[in-house]
């Protein structure tokens, strides 16, 4: 009965509503990205403003329950909801507000890249922002955030101006180089450790509407070839393209897929321009001489078109895993061990992408962010386990668990992109990801803003 009187009292601090199970909507509102994850909360706040998830989290404490926090849902972990807790669901704060003559965008902490792309590609401008056009601002960014732009402008925590953050203890504070600078040191790159990030405020870039893409295809049977050509691309190519390699990729039932190569198991590059089709055809012929692909596509695009590529292959309810590592070069012995495993999939979604970094990312300093990755050149390999059918997704989560095991000797650590993560129970991973250092940095912040480990659903930081 007093509990029942307490969840009222949190109805009527709310403007959004409070959903528990029975109520109309629960389903939808405990449902995450990746089906592999099928979590009932207690009850889920589905918040207006910052006023509502300090509401919210100040109901859990009193209640002892577990908070996970919900921006698009489409964490890889399933971290955005939890059995039996409190779920702050900030799926109606997705307003994006554009000034484009201060190329700035003040972005809900609820919205999703898609929303940023259509707000500030109707004044010409973007963002680095994922290749899922449904995946959620607010995860993406506080893992670091990478995406087609990255090597133009950087990750999206090198873009990001201010935060808005409601703190475990109830306040509402907003973190920039000269306000909680220490906080916003660490929500770029240090996850949602630290408190609920409401807004984000981004700088702008003049992109489009129209970019250039392209993608070759080679064969399994010349993957090594076609892997090599691939990283000679990531050094040849101009240093702002935003370049991915879709390693053990099945050749998609496409239009521009000539229909005998249908369902091919083999390597991807694909490729963002930003110049002049005639100056993007130069660059491909270049990659084309080392390695002559099985087929390819070359063609101009919107830039959401661009960012939309995944969606139909991925949509809501796709079971995925991923384990990723980072590599300072693609080495022979690393692309004969993806090739060599490529064939040991069986679901034609699962595939092995990788990032090739450099450009803007490699220009920002080591320690001016919390960012875990390398601000060097780089590659991410991130291997995928993905399907719908639940039997397939069992075999290829093993899968991508044992490449990853044979790649791993092949890597300087067991550190990874954070945002890769499906097991966050790792904590020496999550450490090497972040080295000694950064780590201890983080967890001096943790202890400052969040000492009882409030929030902990995510690659979790222990508080100093």
């Amino acid at each position: 009965m007093a509990a029942s009187r307490n969840l009222e009292s949190l109805r009527s601090e709310l403007a959004g509503a409070v959903i528990t199970p029975g109520d109309p909507g629960y389903d939808t509102a405990r449902s995450l990205w990746n089906g592999s994850f099928d979590r009932h909360p207690a009850v889920i706040a589905c918040c207006a403003s910052s006023e509502d998830v300090a509401a919210a989290i100040g109901f859990a404490e009193s209640a002892g329950l577990e908070i996970s926090v919900r921006g698009g849902g489409h964490s890889f972990s399933g971290a955005s909801a939890g059995d039996d807790g409190l779920t702050i669901h900030l799926g109606s704060m997705t307003s994006v507000q554009v000034d484009p003559d201060g190329r700035r965008a003040r972005v809900g902490g609820g919205a999703t890249w898609a929303d940023v792309d259509a707000a500030a590609q109707a004044h010409g401008l973007a963002v680095t922002g994922g290749v899922l056009s449904d995946t959620g601002v607010g995860g993406l960014t506080l893992g670091g955030g990478m995406g087609w732009l990255a090597n133009r402008h950087g990750l999206s925590i090198d873009n990001l101006e201010s935060a808005q953050v409601v703190l475990a203890d109830g306040r509402v504070v907003r973190a920039s180089e000269s306000d909680e600078p220490d906080l916003f040191w660490a929500l770029r790159g240090g996850g949602g450790n630290f408190g609920v990030v409401t807004e984000f405020e981004f700088r702008l870039h003049p992109i489009g509407p129209e970019v250039q893409f392209g993608l070759l295809f080679w064969e399994i049977e010349r993957g090594v070839d076609g892997l090599r050509a691939c990283r000679e691309a990531a050094q040849s190519l101009p240093s702002d393209y935003g370049i991915l390699i879709g390693g053990a990729l099945s050749a998609p039932e496409a239009p521009f897929v000539p229909e005998e190569h249908h369902g091919k198991i083999g390597h991807a590059l694909l490729v963002a321009g930003y110049g002049s089709a005639e100056e993007h055809a130069d660059a491909i012929a270049a990659v084309r001489e080392v390695c002559p692909p099985l087929f390819e596509f070359l063609t101009p695009m919107p830039y959401t078109a661009m960012q939309q590529l995944f969606d139909p292959e991925l949509p809501p309810g796709t079971r995925m895993y991923d384990k990723a590592l980072y590599f300072a070069e693609l080495t022979d012995d690393a692309i004969t061990v993806i090739t060599e495993r490529a064939t040991g999939k069986t679901d034609p979604l699962s595939f092995m992408p990788m990032f090739a970094l450099h450009g803007a990312v490699a220009e920002v300093g080591e320690e001016a962010t919390a960012y875990g990755g390398l601000r060097t050149p780089h590659f991410v390999v991130d291997v995928s386990g993905t399907s719908y059918d639940p039997d397939r997704f069992v075999a290829d989560r093993e899968w991508a668990r044992s490449t990853w095991d044979a790649l791993r000797p092949l890597a300087g650590n067991a550190g990874s992109y954070v945002n890769f993560m499906s097991e966050l129970d790792d904590d020496e991973r999550i450490r090497a990801s972040y080295g000694p250092a950064k780590y201890g940095r983080l967890a001096q912040v943790k202890g400052e803003y969040d000492p009882g480990n409030l929030f902990h659903r995510n690659a979790n930081i222990k508080p100093a």
